[in-house]
């Protein structure tokens, strides 16, 4: 029988991962639309030069996020769920700041008419200077390295690769101007803090045994339907 690319079991940990993370990053903002939001930018920072080519891996890690995450899924069920319960609650962690500590950025004006800088432009205008703290980008991107830094049946070159890319994006996000050096600290340092808690306290577990018991309960729910 021909492997599936995702277990039908890991089905709704992703699903459950995607739902918060849109909810983190965009319903966020009806909460926060009026309130004051703030420049965490040190003055330094402005030396970081702006490198509109970024805007390769800045939208390119998206290839990168469903490769990894794939990879999270085939995992054993113990590590898989301790990543995806890992993320969900990072991801909250997310909404939280986003919803209680607001912060923006000022992005500078785009020169140019080369593809890079069109990109760029088309970046600024299709997502808003907010939800900056931590960087869902830098949280994700580090998320996908965790995952298969201790995969052996990973080869040794795609899990360099995977380091190498996860710091690429964390460097674009501040070379596009999208992110303060404080969003991707936070970003990498949520993700490693997330999964080492998870694992620590057995929540992975915890993650399964309730989402087992949801879709049993579904099952169960079909099942009386049916035979109404």
């Amino acid at each position: 029988m021909k492997k599936k690319i995702v277990p039908r079991e890991m089905l709704i940990p992703i699903i459950i991962t995607l739902l918060c993370n849109h909810i983190a990053y965009f319903v966020s903002r009806i909460f926060t639309s009026g309130l004051v939001h703030h420049e965490v930018t040190f003055a330094w920072e402005n030396h970081i030069p702006l490198m509109p080519w970024t805007i390769i891996i800045y939208w390119g890690c998206y290839f990168f996020w469903i490769a990894n995450y794939i990879l999270a899924a085939r995992r054993d069920r113990r590590t898989a769920y301790r990543f995806f319960c890992a993320d969900v609650s990072a991801k909250l962690v997310c909404l939280f700041f986003y919803v209680v500590f607001p912060t923006t950025n000022i992005r500078p004006s785009v020169e140019g008419t080369g593809v890079f800088e069109v990109l760029l432009r088309l970046l600024y205008q299709i997502d808003a200077p907010d939800n900056l703290f931590p960087s869902i980008h830098c949280l994700t991107s580090w998320f996908c390295y965790i995952i298969v830094r201790d995969d052996k049946r990973v080869s040794r070159w795609y899990r360099g690769f995977s380091l190498l890319f996860a710091i690429a994006v964390c460097i674009s996000t501040l070379t596009t101007k999208q992110h303060a050096v404080v969003d991707v600290i936070g970003g990498v340092g949520l993700a490693e803090f997330s999964y080492f808690l998870v694992g620590k306290l057995g929540l992975g577990d915890r993650y399964r045994g309730a989402l087992v018991s949801l879709r049993m309960y579904v099952r169960r729910h079909r099942l009386q339907k049916l035979k109404a």
